[in-house]
């Protein structure tokens, strides 16, 4: 009976040219990871063999210094098999860099590589002023110099970006990639802020084990 039933559903997904998903894909839709650390090339095509479709990889630090890795894990994910893939940026202003020179010295380290956008990662408010009103003329002036290099989308939640930027509305222009950790591919736990009220990305789940690599899962 076993048998039968089981022979049944491979012959109905033929018919119906259906696909079974990978296990970790639980919802329709596009999955992928954000990564901070060096990822080799066989642990890329370890995720791509697992339905990750995207990856984005950190380019620049909280330290206020670029990230070293990033070259080589932006390399890796192309030749592993990923079509998609972007950077995000970490930046801080307590530091002595403006927000030009940190974009600037951020797009410089990746010369060589081959990347889609920018994304901005507004988060940690002990990274960020004590002044709404600073913090989001610095943003203004991340995004702005950001641009001038690639398409850029902004990557925060609603707690963090409301600790850093309050009510401010200036990053709504761009695309969003939000953070809900409720291990829920889906865009239906979604609540607008900041000006968006449509996400494009959102990250579901963080600190996860998949290929032997620490990743954060994300979904669009």
């Amino acid at each position: 009976m076993k048998m039968m039933f089981s022979a049944l559903v491979v012959i109905c997904s033929l018919f119906l040219g259906i696909q079974s998903l990978p296990v970790n894909r639980t919802a329709a839709g596009t999955y992928g990871v954000d990564v901070s650390s060096l990822i080799s090339e066989s642990t890329f095509s370890c995720l791509k063999s697992n339905g990750f479709e995207f990856a984005i990889i950190r380019a620049y630090r909280s330290t206020c210094s670029s990230d070293p890795n990033a070259p080589a894990t932006i390399r890796n994910a192309r030749a592993g098999g990923i079509k998609y893939v972007d950077v995000y940026m970490f930046p801080s202003p307590r530091c002595s860099k403006s927000a030009a020179e940190q974009v600037e010295e951020m797009v410089n380290s990746l010369a060589e590589s081959n990347y889609g956008q920018i994304w901005l990662d507004i988060e940690g408010s002990q990274y960020w002023l004590g002044s709404e009103s600073a913090n989001r003329q610095f943003f203004d002036e991340l995004l702005s110099a950001a641009k001038k290099y690639k398409k850029v989308g902004v990557y925060a939640s609603q707690y963090q970006w409301s600790s850093i930027m309050g009510s401010y509305t200036g990053g709504s222009s761009q695309p969003l990639w939000y953070a809900h950790y409720d291990d829920n591919p889906s865009f239906s736990d979604f609540e607008p802020f900041g000006g968006w009220s449509t996400p494009t990305i959102k990250q579901y789940a963080g600190d996860k084990t998949v290929c032997g690599a620490d990743v954060d899962k994300d979904w669009y």
